[in-house]
């Protein structure tokens, strides 16, 4: 495929929007134009999607006009989950240095491995995006840890080293990442944050196993020992779930999908577009609300009070129907919060089962059956310090985060459960 060289990029409020389901047959989604007085972008379809195409977001229909941003910053419906996230735009930032600093600029610099099925083009007659050239493997893993090293302090990284760092992997999230090939596919390989006292990639792979075995989908995980240099132990690979057998699946956060059907942000309000526009064979719509209950209540219970909008995905089928995606970003936030980041239920955005148990109704179970499910999420979670030191948690690590999922306030609604 050809490609743009990303030397000869000039700022310009014009840019291209193509579809990548099939990457060997870019199809033409519209035309991506720059709106200053919002500080956004806009989306205008070509006339071939119009009439072949499909609505990448209820707020985007199959309609002739151009489509606004509703906020300030923000690109239009599901264009807004092509940007990358705060980690790719420092990357940007600092190894790109785009003569300008628009959301526009963002979008295309995320490059051709962004998440999702969609890709930005200079050019409307042939998908032409920014490319970075092969993934790293498994033996570049620490050349990458010493580029993000460089990254976080503002040195100058040389260019036959900037492929290690694809800026456009991720819905969000400021925590260090890239793209790693591992057999043939792509994981996401995630770093520790700077000056964290913690190995939280360990302890991320700890907790996603833990989800596992209450019964949460979750995208497998492979730690990988940092060397013995390094103040923290582990980078963690996440299997990228919007990659399937040589396609890509096109993907909604949360928040895209949520404010496109007019909703608020919450557990509740995900399960209900989950049951209108979910999978309806084989009820996997009803599987899935179901599996959203067990991830709201296993969140409350581990303190992953970080669970916001962009951490849920839902993905769109051949026939245009949504699926929950597997789970990810899921670990103890470590902050003592006592509340999430989404609405969980009566008591609004309160982390007690009490709450979660309130809305049950919305999750497609009666009440004896979100009753077994809150027991069984709680029977896991309550020997999570076990399943952390077989995993290779250090004794440290489980003390400190003990202060929290531990807590007076957690254990007591754990063990009541």
């Amino acid at each position: 495929m050809a490609a743009f060289d990303i030397q000869s990029y000039q700022p310009i409020d014009t840019l291209y929007l193509w579809w990548l389901g099939r990457p060997e047959r870019p199809v033409l989604i519209g035309t991506l134009a720059t709106v200053r007085a919002l500080k956004g972008v806009s989306l205008h379809y070509a006339p071939g999607w119009l009439k072949a195409g499909f609505a990448l977001s209820e707020d985007l229909p199959l309609i002739d006009q151009e489509f606004l941003p509703t906020d300030k910053e923000t690109a239009a419906g599901a264009v807004d989950d092509a940007r990358p996230d705060r980690w790719g735009e420092r990357v940007i930032r600092v190894l790109d240095k785009p003569p300008r600093l628009s959301l526009m600029e963002y979008l295309f610099y995320a490059g051709d491995e962004r998440f999702g099925a969609l890709g930005v083009s200079v050019s409307g007659q042939e998908y032409l995006p920014r490319r970075l050239g092969p993934l790293p493997e498994l033996r570049d893993v620490a050349a990458i840890e010493q580029m993000v090293q460089k990254i976080l302090r503002g040195e100058p990284v040389p260019p036959e080293q900037r492929r290690l760092i694809a800026p456009g992997v991720t819905l969000g999230g400021a925590r260090p990442k890239a793209l790693l090939d591992l057999d043939g596919r792509q994981w996401v390989l995630k770093f520790s944050e700077p000056g964290e006292p913690l190995d939280m990639p360990l302890i991320e792979h700890a907790a996603m196993t833990l989800a596992a075995k209450a019964g949460v989908r979750v995208a497998p995980t492979l730690p990988i020992p940092l060397p013995k240099s390094r103040a923290v132990g582990h980078a963690l690979a996440i299997e990228r779930f919007d990659r399937e057998a040589g396609q890509r699946r096109h993907a909604l956060s949360a928040n895209v999908a949520l404010k496109a059907a007019g909703e608020a942000l919450g557990y509740p309000e995900l399960a209900q577009l989950l049951r209108r526009r979910g999978v309806a064979k084989g009820r996997l719509h009803h599987v899935h609300m179901r599996e959203l209950f067990r991830r709201m209540v296993f969140n409350i219970l581990i303190d992953n009070t970080d669970d916001h909008e962009k951490n849920h995905v839902l993905l769109m089928t051949d026939s245009g129907e949504y699926e929950l995606s597997p789970a990810f970003d899921v670990l103890p936030a470590g902050q003592s919060l006592g509340y999430q980041q989404m609405r969980v239920g009566a008591d609004m955005a309160d982390s007690t089962l009490a709450n979660a148990f309130s809305e049950h109704a919305q999750f497609g179970l009666k009440a004896d059956e979100a009753a077994q499910q809150i027991r069984q999420v709680a029977s896991v979670v309550d020997g999570w310090k076990e399943h952390f030191a077989a995993l290779g948690v250090s004794v440290r690590d489980i003390e400190s985060l003990a202060q929290h999922v531990d807590r007076a306030f957690l254990r007591d609604q754990r063990r009541d459960a």
